[in-house]
């Protein structure tokens, strides 16, 4: 379940991220009022972390995985 939402977390800021390159528009900056705000660089954060814990997907065995998902 943790790696779902950490991978939600990952889309969400992937999404964040092109809008930022392809129109120089941040969304989570314009949601709650600026980047520098104290629940945008939350939201920041929360995201990279999420990314973190998304690169120890790349190192796991296939048969754990397959164990949890029939868990």
């Amino acid at each position: 379940m943790l790696d779902k939402i950490c991978l939600i977390l990952v889309i969400i800021g992937s999404l964040n991220w092109g809008s930022i390159g392809l129109f120089e528009f941040d969304i989570v900056a314009w949601i709650f009022g600026g980047s520098s705000s104290l629940i945008s660089r939350i939201i920041y954060t929360v995201i990279a972390l999420a990314g973190i814990w998304c690169i120890s997907m790349l190192f796991r065995e296939k048969d754990d995985e397959l164990a949890t998902e029939r868990d």
